[in-house]
């Protein structure tokens, strides 16, 4: 591992995933190769404590990027320890070591942390719990972040695969959804403009099916019972910010 003397201006966690992926890439064509580090989940692993912290040490980050997270919906029905010790101890883990280094954080929530909320929910629309578990174990982070954070800023957003990549979509999940690079250049517009704090952030409500024919041509489907069907959300705060 290179010295304290290699410092950068980000660190991205989760670099392997689809959103920290294009994080990157939108990354480097802004800014300079050698002020980018990027881990994937073999290099850097956020349910390791002293890993992440020495990581975070070692190049000592002006901001970090937590897109790192267990975003199997159906799988943490099944395996709650698993995706709560990623989703909401790794994010401990990252939070943590930011504070020691005084490295502003941005963490990657999720829409799902709405799911038994109302429609076009804001960001002070959470509810005490969620009806599925990935959801909640990502609203858990949420809280915690914000209690454990000094500088951060929350992003709450869902982004899919482009062009869609399945022979169906459903026709009744609506939210703010949009494919992987728009999310991606919203949240670098965000970063840009140096905000803090909550935000939602997505493009306009629409459902799985009509975003998927974009790109695709795709039957219709209809939601399992995990899955909530209306994940809207209030885009006001963004809206201002972004103008």
């Amino acid at each position: 591992m290179e010295s304290l003397s290699s410092t950068v201006k980000w660190l991205i966690l989760g670099a392997g995933g689809q959103l920290g992926n294009a994080l990157v890439r939108l990354l480097e064509n802004t800014e300079s190769k050698q002020d980018i580090k990027a881990f994937d989940h073999r290099q850097a692993d956020i349910t390791n404590a002293m890993q992440i912290e020495q990581i975070v040490k070692t190049f000592q980050p002006d901001q970090i990027v937590n897109a790192a997270a267990w975003t199997d919906v159906a799988g943490a029905e099944s395996n709650i320890d698993l995706a709560n010790n990623v989703n909401t101890q790794g994010a401990i883990n990252v939070a943590t070591a930011a504070k020691i280094t005084g490295a502003s954080l941005l963490h990657i929530s999720t829409d799902y942390v709405y799911s038994n909320s109302i429609p076009f929910a804001s960001e002070n629309d959470v509810p005490v719990h969620c009806n599925n578990w990935y959801g909640y174990t990502k609203l858990l982070s949420d809280g915690l972040i914000q209690l454990r954070s000094e500088d951060y800023l929350l992003i709450r957003c869902s982004h899919k695969p482009s062009p869609f990549v399945y022979d169906n979509a459903w026709i009744d999940y609506v939210g703010n959804f949009d494919y992987v690079d728009t999310i991606a250049t919203l949240i670098i517009d965000c970063i840009n403009k140096d905000l803090s704090g909550v935000y939602n952030v997505g493009t306009d409500v629409k459902t799985m099916f009509d975003l998927a024919n974009e790109t695709n041509v795709v039957e219709s489907s209809f939601t399992p019972s995990h899955v909530p069907n209306n994940l809207s959300m209030d885009l006001t705060k963004l809206k201002s910010s972004l103008p």
